[in-house]
């Protein structure tokens, strides 16, 4: 069995990092009342750990760069956490459309700093994937 490149593992594991977004956000539109609150908390958790993953990207890239760039990508990588913490405390109608706005500054924001970091060829996927999961929350959202 031939390895896979690391671009390769990339993409298939943000991508499949989508089906919990697209199956739960689903599922609050098939499943009982009484298995909304479970499901919805399954799908604010999943946004809330990607959105601190985002995050934690700009703490790696912080520890690579040079200042000021490091400040800013330290100093960015702590506000979706928060946000996701927040996204979490909140009731699902409130807490998933939060997540998806914050998937949407983390995209928006790592537009701008990314390529700086060498990492803009992973723009148009991220894209792609920042959408879909976006959608999720929101759609998830209307289905509480």
């Amino acid at each position: 069995m031939q390895p896979v490149s690391s671009e390769k593992l990339i993409l298939r594991l943000g991508y499949a990092g989508l089906a919990p977004f697209v199956l739960l956000a689903a599922l609050l539109w098939m499943v009982t009342p009484e298995l909304h609150p479970y499901v919805a908390i399954a799908l604010a958790s999943h946004g809330a750990v990607v959105v601190s993953f985002l995050g934690g990207i700009h703490w790696g890239l912080g520890f690579r760069l040079a200042e000021p760039a490091a400040r800013q990508h330290l100093a960015w990588g702590v506000l979706p956490p928060l946000l996701a913490w927040l996204g979490l405390l909140m009731p699902a109608y409130a807490g998933l459309p939060l997540l998806a706005l914050a998937l949407v500054a983390c995209d928006l924001l790592d537009r701008k700093t990314w390529p700086a970091a060498g990492l803009g060829p992973w723009l148009a996927p991220r894209r792609h994937m920042t959408l879909v999961a976006t959608l999720s929350c929101l759609l998830g959202a209307a289905g509480t």
